[in-house]
């Protein structure tokens, strides 16, 4: 985040864990995680509507492309801005907006009487998203004590994920209801629209809730609220050692800076490589086409031989596949460490995007589309869901995790922003484009199997372990490794 960054690098914070209530961190952080819920709603419920916003308003695939790749227009720009509003008027203040604007989207597309008003309405929600992406693994990890700051941090995926589900069950049963998408279902309002309207409620709950937890301490010190501070920090660690914690948290403050753009660069020149690294997780969490999956796999199915209705439910199974696989990683991600699950994962999603890829790019032709026969469409189900399972329990959840940890505090702000825009300008390119490539899913699969192996092979190369690190160790060992590079 901009600012003051997004993590408290005062390691005196959580520096005795016994003293942490790890009732009252995990309560916050799910609250704060909320926003990953909506984040997930945004992001998949076009799903059950892509087919009828493309037959309602009669656009072509380019149009469709671009109304569902909408979103992440607002959610690139949300990400690079939150973190600098987050510093001027608090984290809590920052959720409270996102949940309007997740509100807001909610309503207009719901009620848009045309696609460019849709384009506009999901742009608004996918400034919320940016905002949420940030502005809750970055506060989640201000008030978590580091042996359980992975877990925690991890909330922020399983919640997208849970949004991700939520809102295909929600597209399912609505269409269920409705006998089909395009169909009227209330207040003469067809299906689709209900699809968006629902999202009102969640985007409710969330804004009430972030009235629930505290400011973190961190933003108060920085604001010099130290009374406020300390009964933040009493709830989060008793009483003891409190004037120290405080102390500490004020010493790092002093000694950071205004972040800009320009501390990405070397004095020597260049960028700093784990700026490079950090970007190269983000674009390839997004490059091997996870969310191809999520945003047009109804299509997806129904492109390929399979009814709407068993496109609803494949997909909703899909969804529930990958809240299980995040629940893994959560499990794993503080034991095995960062670096053993995203290597794992590559391998996976390179073998599952490249069976993928051989089945239908060897798929029978009907008029101009593939259509899977005989085991065919068995074999991309379970390659599919597969595939969802590598990524669940790797580049899902862990990318979000160090990018909320892995860089050193007097660049974190700008380099985090930087990643975060890069992950959601990747998603653009990737959501833009498959529309046009439906009709030719080898291809596209095909790419989607070589950016795998690039991760595995980049992961093996630049990223470094973090687990069990504090985050003072880690960007001490940072700034050596780029010593190092330097000389």
């Amino acid at each position: 985040m901009a600012g003051h960054g997004p993590v408290d690098d005062s390691p005196s914070v959580f520096e005795d864990d016994d003293f942490v209530s790890g009732r009252s961190a995990v309560r916050i952080a799910s609250v704060a995680a909320l926003g990953g819920l909506l984040f997930g709603y945004d992001s998949a419920v076009i799903n059950g509507a892509v087919k009828s916003i493309q037959e309602h308003f009669h656009i072509n695939d380019a149009s469709l492309g671009f109304a569902v790749a909408s979103a992440l227009l607002g959610a690139a720009l949300g990400a690079v801005t939150a973190g600098r509003i987050a510093d001027r008027i608090g984290r809590i203040a920052v959720m409270k907006i996102a949940a309007v604007l997740f509100l807001v989207s909610a309503i207009g597309t719901a009620l848009a009487i045309n696609v460019w008003i849709v384009v506009v309405f999901r742009i608004v929600g996918g400034v919320g998203v940016g905002v949420a992406s940030v502005i809750a693994p970055a506060y989640i990890a201000e008030t978590s004590p580091p042996s359980i700051r992975g877990r925690l941090g991890s909330l922020q995926q399983l919640a997208i994920v849970s949004g991700i589900f939520l809102s295909l069950a929600v597209d399912w049963v609505l269409a269920h209801l409705a006998g089909g998408a395009n169909n009227e279902l209330w207040l003469k309002m067809e299906a689709w629209r209900w699809m968006f309207l629902v999202m009102a409620v969640p985007a409710i709950v969330y804004g009430v809730l972030a009235y629930t937890i505290p400011e973190s301490p961190r933003y108060l010190v920085a604001t010099h609220r130290i009374p406020e501070a300390r009964k933040v920090l009493t709830t989060l660690l008793g009483a003891k050692n409190l004037e120290i914690t405080i102390t500490r948290i004020q010493e790092t403050l002093r000694a950071e800076k205004p972040p800009s753009w320009r501390d990405l660069r070397k004095p020597t020149g260049g960028v700093y490589g784990i700026v490079w690294v950090g970007l190269g997780l983000s674009v390839f969490q997004q490059f091997v086409g996870i969310n191809v999956i999520f945003y047009y796999s109804n299509v997806l199915w129904q492109a390929v031989g399979f009814g709407e209705g068993s496109s609803f439910t494949i997909t909703v199974i899909t969804s529930v596949t990958n809240i299980l696989t995040t629940l893994i990683a959560i499990a794993l991600i503080d034991k095995i460490g960062r670096r053993p699950l995203l290597l794992i994962g590559s391998t996976g999603m390179a073998i599952t995007l490249g069976t993928m890829a051989l089945v239908f790019g060897t798929a029978t032709l009907v008029d101009g589309k593939p259509h899977l026969g005989g085991v065919a469409g068995p074999i991309a189900l379970i390659a599919a869901n597969l595939f969802v399972v590598a990524f669940g329990m790797s580049w899902g959840p862990v990318v979000w995790v160090l990018l909320g940890e892995m860089f050193p505090n007097r660049i974190r702000a700008a380099a985090l922003g930087l990643a975060a825009a890069g992950q959601w300008t990747a998603n653009w390119l990737i959501t833009v484009t498959f529309p046009g490539l439906r009709h030719q899913l080898g291809i596209a699969y095909g790419f989607y199997a070589l950016c795998a192996v690039l991760s595995f092979l980049f992961v093996w190369r630049w990223v470094e372990e973090t687990k069990g690190k504090s985050l003072e160790d880690m960007h001490q060992e940072a700034w050596v490794h780029e010593s190092r590079a330097a000389t």
